[in-house]
């Protein structure tokens, strides 16, 4: 409120109207246009939301590859789980702070797949494998 009436006095009324009006017009423009881009389930259903699963089958040996799988898919619902009891008490607490933490993990996310994951497509499970050793 302060800083408010400092840069009223300073810069006028009408131009902090322009310009918080203008900033406003353009928040609001860039998330009603990835709501109708639906931006988020396109992104999720062209990678998270699939690729783990052939990604999964792909890289388990054979051996394991019922326990893990079963693993991995308990660890999905589970995660799955916890963020959707989640979700209403971070919102209640603070909207932008539940999408910074949700922002925070898929930039973990982009991190540990660029560092850790290897490349699937064309390669034989052997040549797979090479990557983890």
């Amino acid at each position: 409120m302060i800083l408010t009436l400092w840069l009223a006095d300073k810069s006028g009324r009408r131009l902090l109207l322009i310009v918080s009006s203008s900033a406003m017009a353009l928040s609001l423009l860039v998330v009603s246009i990835s709501f109708y881009l639906k931006v988020m389930v396109i992104a999720f259903s062209l990678g998270l939301g699939a690729m783990p699963w052939i990604i999964m089958s792909e890289i388990l040996p054979i051996n394991i590859k019922g326990l893990a799988g079963s693993f991995a898919t308990l660890a999905n619902w589970f995660f799955s789980w916890l963020v959707t009891l989640t979700a209403n008490l971070l919102l209640d607490w603070s909207s932008g702070g539940t999408f910074t933490i949700y922002t925070a993990v898929c930039v973990f996310t982009a991190g540990f797949v660029a560092i850790w994951v290897p490349e699937t497509k064309g390669k034989t499970l052997e040549e797979i494998q090479q990557f983890f050793r």
